[in-house]
């Protein structure tokens, strides 16, 4: 993608209204860090359980919607030029930025 083209812009969100289910359990998007640009929202997501054999825990979702804003279920790959926008977003989302920062320590 040439950055010119680019508009990359963050946003992060609490959404515990937003739900979210898998085959081993389903729950809430607790916090999301957000970045987009032209192509794509690419989010990071802290989800929260809260039914099925691991209500109560805790994942990260890497993850990222197209431009209108349809969950897409294919792999996540980040361009260098969006991780800033991604790190600034992080900045509002406490518990996901913690353990991201294990991943990394």
């Amino acid at each position: 993608m040439p950055a010119q083209a680019k508009s990359k812009s963050s946003t992060s969100r609490k959404t515990p209204q937003r739900t979210f289910a898998l085959h081993w359990g389903s729950g809430v998007i607790e916090e999301e860090a957000i970045a987009v640009d032209q192509y794509h929202r690419t989010a990071i997501q802290l989800l929260k359980f809260t039914e099925g054999p691991i209500a109560g825990q805790r994942e990260i979702r890497f993850c990222y919607y197209d431009p209108r804003g349809r969950f897409q279920r294919s792999p996540l790959v980040v361009d260098e030029e969006i991780i800033a926008a991604l790190a600034k977003s992080l900045k509002t989302t406490p518990r996901l930025r913690a353990m991201l920062k294990k991943m990394v320590a």
